[in-house]
């Protein structure tokens, strides 16, 4: 018995190191658990996407990061911040549909869920949508990935 004892104790502390593993969450928790996402964590709610991000997807969601909210003109954010679909279009031009990791992406266009495409491309281990440079990629999240930019993408006039 006291051979099974210290067996129980390792098999206990194999167990409780599973448990503490993290799980990816959904896209919008995802944002809403990272410091340098909170501005964009914020707008998702105040477009009323965060159960949008929380659903089934896949999405594959281009996260700006506060630094990039930072260089937008403060004279657009207050117009978004005033127009609720205009805030919801600009937010949904950072989305594709379907989950695509950085080792997936071809150079192109595609398709955003706002409607328009974007042009994504990648040389070596370097990904870039539109003008904004991929700064940390594939955030796992259980409807999709995160892939971390530098820059806020702004929609073309339709």
């Amino acid at each position: 018995m006291h051979k099974i004892a210290p067996l129980i104790a390792t098999a206990a502390l194999v167990l409780a190191g599973c448990a503490s593993t993290s799980v990816p969450v959904s896209i919008a928790d995802t944002t809403a658990k990272t410091p340098s996402l909170s501005t964009l964590n914020k707008l998702i709610g105040d477009a009323g996407l965060t159960d949008t991000l929380r659903g089934a997807g896949p999405y594959t969601v281009f996260a700006p990061t506060d630094e990039a909210f930072k260089a937008v003109p403060a004279k657009t954010l207050e117009s978004l911040a005033q127009d609720k679909e205009q805030l919801k279009a600009v937010l949904m031009y950072h989305v594709v549909p379907g989950k695509v990791v950085a080792a997936d992406i071809k150079s192109g266009k595609t398709k955003t869920a706002q409607g328009a495409d974007v042009v994504v491309a990648k040389a070596g281990g370097f990904v870039t949508v539109e003008e904004a440079l991929v700064t940390q990629a594939d955030v796992p999240a259980s409807n999709g990935v995160v892939h971390v930019i530098d820059r806020v993408l702004i929609p073309p006039k339709r």
